[in-house]
């Protein structure tokens, strides 16, 4: 699979976060910039797992805050 781009994240997140793409820059915070709960963050990993085939630990999980932190994390496990 080809390296997974901002762009593409920024579309996914936007989507399944039901929120404006503009407000998503690699900087945000799921919960304090873009007002996802734990609900959302947890659909939009599992949403991110199963595009992308793979599996992210809870340990993993943790440690993705923004939205930075998981195209970084995408792209080097994808």
């Amino acid at each position: 699979m080809a390296r997974v781009t901002f762009e593409e994240l920024k579309a996914k997140v936007a989507e399944k976060l039901n929120i404006d793409e503009k407000k998503i820059t690699p900087e945000a915070r799921f919960i304090e910039d873009l007002e996802a709960d734990s609900l959302d963050t947890v659909e939009l990993i599992m949403y991110l797992e199963e595009e992308y085939g793979i599996t992210i630990s809870d340990e993993d999980v943790d440690k993705l805050k923004s939205v930075g932190d998981v195209l970084l994390y995408l792209q080097t496990n994808v």
